[in-house]
């Protein structure tokens, strides 16, 4: 969901942002113009942008046109990029400039910037989270594995020219629905879940299934190699189905079901 355009000034120059996805994007030609002080940022970025295609480089796949604001009072649709995204195109643009805009970008999001540049601190920072959360030592282990897990699957889509979160979201509805035999927002109306991470409400079979048929579509995928959307959305499905055949075995030998109606919600205060 997108919220009102905002403005941001680096050293006198204005930086359209605008949040989304609960975290701040950033119009990538202001950014050009700040750091290059080019007369024609938007031709600057867009010959930038040509090139990073022809080099096969994964900072354009950063990019998402967002609705903002231009100089006439319309609203356009601008290429943005959240912090990391912002972080790899100064990469490839030299500038001195380049320092400061980061240490200006750091106190726009501090705590993310950190993170790009040393991965390490978002891994501690988000079992840190779960841990004040009141989540067992054990299901935070697992989760963080899934996360892993997950990382590497989105990585082989890349690869493979599966392109954009909401290309994403389908295959990974695929995996699920094989999986569990739900789809994802079935599975959250079943825990009682709205606007909540299902992943965070999973039990440690769900989550362990999960994995296993997030995994499986990886190893398909690197073994496979299939290619744009509909080729990897077979792969899911099989991948998915890997996970379901186990699960249904656990549920026979068990007796139970795998997918379960609780959830990590904090309990309802019914005092008046």
């Amino acid at each position: 969901m997108e919220d009102t355009p905002k403005i941001a000034l680096f050293k006198g120059k204005e930086i359209r942002k605008i949040l989304y996805q609960n975290e701040w994007w950033f119009s990538i030609i202001n950014v050009c113009e700040a750091l290059t002080e080019s007369v024609d940022a938007g031709a600057y970025w867009r010959k930038l942008k040509q090139r990073l295609i022809e080099e096969n480089s994964e900072v354009v796949t950063f990019c998402h046109g967002l609705k903002l604001k231009a100089s006439d009072d319309k609203f356009y649709e601008t290429d943005c990029a959240n912090a990391e995204g912002i972080f790899r195109v100064i990469q490839s643009i030299p500038s001195p400039k380049a320092e400061p805009f980061k240490r200006w970008l750091a106190k726009v999001g501090y705590e993310r910037v950190q993170e790009i540049e040393n991965p390490e601190l978002a891994t501690k920072r988000t079992r840190m989270l779960y841990k004040l959360k009141g989540y067992p030592d054990s299901w935070i282990e697992k989760r963080m594995r899934g996360i892993e897990i997950r990382e590497t699957l989105t990585d082989e889509w890349k690869k493979h020219n599966v392109n954009g979160q909401k290309e994403y979201e389908i295959l990974t509805a695929e995996i699920a629905k094989a999986t569990f035999g739900l789809t994802p927002s079935t599975h959250k109306k079943l825990k009682g879940l709205k606007r909540e991470n299902l992943r965070d409400h999973m039990n440690d079979l769900e989550l362990i299934f999960s994995m296993l048929g997030e995994a499986a579509t990886t190893e398909i995928t690197k073994t496979e190699h299939p290619i744009g959307f509909v080729e990897n959305k077979k792969v899911a499905k099989r991948g998915g189905n890997v996970s379901g055949i186990a699960r249904k075995k656990m549920e026979i030998e068990t007796g139970k079901k795998v997918v379960s109606k609780l959830n990590y919600l904090p309990p309802i205060n019914i005092l008046k």
